[in-house]
């Protein structure tokens, strides 16, 4: 029968009458498909032998009429999707973002800081506070345009076979071997690049420091021989070995730079702090023990910078 239904699974055809143009007084079939079969059961009414088709205009209204609570039913069977943060900006330092990423980074990073000895584990307060330091100070860097701070890949190598051999949380896990190195990184959920790159900063900020506030810096016999008197002999107990001032003199003199270069340091980063454009945006990470964001670290808190340290970052005994 021209006129049937044709059922499929995705809807229902009906056919009604239309004038064919081009012979006059005969009717052909026009097919009009509907989104269901109960759609096209409404909409195809009968007539005589034929079936005529409802205006289209009614054809939407009463599907979308019909077609709504079905709508409303799957979207509240559907759950709604909970919103997964994957990282967010937690400071701005001139422009220049720290995410919360970087934060876990610098926490995990800092078991390679031998100075943390004894300062227990890094708080996210404090690792935010040494990246802001540091961006300031490698903002400083570029702005100079100072191309010799750059270490040499060598250089960076060099200091990596150093902590692998020297760190003592590297050494009771065997680092110097390639496996012990590997159970060290997956340890601390860090990677060889991670390093590398934390690495390559550090030496970087070490050597502009070191050509910035070192050069033109000099010790006197006179503070060597007052750093002696007064601050090294009383270390000593009775009875025990005292060396002598000559002995221990480029040692004293090494003190007494790292000393005052340090002393330089701290105040061209407090000022850099306050003159850059420093904001924290995640209040639980804002700094209860300073005035304010751009307010100088304390020194547990600095990036370890000092231009005299030794390679392993230990400070040196005199003996």
């Amino acid at each position: 029968m021209r006129d049937r239904f044709i059922t499929r699974l995705y809807g229902a055809t009906c056919r009604v009458p239309r004038v064919s143009p081009s012979r006059p007084g005969k009717a052909a079939d026009r097919a009009t498909s509907f989104p269901c079969p109960i759609l096209a059961t409404f909409f195809c009414r009968k007539d005589g032998n034929r079936r005529t088709h409802t205006h289209p205009v009614y054809v939407l209204l009463w599907t979308l009429i019909l077609c709504l609570p079905l709508v409303q039913a799957f979207a509240q069977a559907t759950p709604s999707a909970t919103p997964v943060v994957l990282d967010r900006v937690v400071a701005v330092v001139n422009n220049q973002a720290i995410l919360g990423s970087d934060i876990g980074n610098e926490i995990r990073l800092s078991v390679l800081d031998p100075g943390r000895g004894g300062l227990g584990v890094l708080t996210p307060i404090r690792a935010l506070d040494q990246l802001i330091g540091r961006a300031l100070i490698q903002q400083q860097i570029r702005q100079e345009d100072v191309q010799a701070s750059e270490p040499t890949q060598a250089e960076v190598n060099a200091r990596l076979g150093e902590i692998r051999r020297e760190l003592p949380a590297c050494v009771r896990q065997n680092c110097s071997s390639d496996a012990g190195w590997k159970d060290f990184l997956a340890a601390h959920g860090l990677t060889e690049e991670g390093v590398e790159t934390y690495l390559r900063y550090r030496l970087q900020i070490l050597r502009f420091i070191e050509q910035r506030f070192r050069q033109g810096i000099s010790i006197s016999p006179q503070e060597i021989a007052a750093y002696y008197h007064d601050t090294l002999l009383p270390q000593y107990g009775k009875g025990e070995t005292v060396p002598t001032l000559d002995k221990v003199s480029a040692r004293i003199q090494e003190i007494l730079l790292q000393q005052r270069v340090n002393a330089l340091f701290d105040d061209w980063l407090n000022n850099l702090r306050k003159q850059g454009d420093v904001e924290v945006l995640d209040p639980s990470l804002e700094d209860p023990t300073l005035e304010s964001p751009a307010a100088p670290a304390s020194p547990a808190s600095q990036p370890d910078v000092s231009p005299s340290a030794s390679p392993s970052g230990n400070e040196e005994g005199i003996e």
